[in-house]
């Protein structure tokens, strides 16, 4: 279980980075039209460019946090978690609860549920990950 572990949470770690870089590119290279909800970028700046830069600024900070996320996940999951480390166990579980905590509150505070279901697909695939080998917790035995 503990390869099927990290490999799921590598996984899970390399899709955070690609989809972060896929939302970098399309804050720095998009064009007015990108859909935004239910509008375009165009309609919502109304012929003001400067909410149109700061719609795009604002994704590519999301995006920067969340490539480095991943990147740092993947780290400690390829490294640490994947020699044994408990602490590592312990991280990962960490990260991704106030992750995925802090994108779900934008439900009950701004009343929508746009990336909401990214953040709990996460938190779901890494539980799983951390679950198969939540053996690693367990204190070895005392020696006599």
């Amino acid at each position: 279980m503990k390869k099927a572990s990290w490999i799921l949470l590598a996984l899970a770690g390399a899709l955070t980075l690609l989809g972060a870089l896929g939302s970098i590119v399309v804050a720095y290279a998009s064009v007015e039209d990108d859909q935004i909800g239910p509008v375009t970028l165009s309609d919502l700046a109304a012929g003001r460019p400067d909410v149109a830069v700061a719609v795009k600024a604002r994704r590519a900070t999301a995006a920067s946090y969340a490539a480095g996320f991943g990147t740092l996940f993947l780290a400690v999951t390829l490294g640490p978690y994947r020699r044994g480390d408990v602490w590592a166990w312990w991280a990962l579980l960490l990260g991704t609860v106030v992750m995925s905590a802090l994108s779900l509150l934008r439900v009950p505070f701004i009343g929508t549920r746009a990336g909401a279901g990214a953040a709990l697909i996460t938190l779901v695939v890494v539980g799983l990950g951390l679950a198969l080998d939540a053996g690693r917790l367990r204190a070895p035995a005392p020696r006599a």
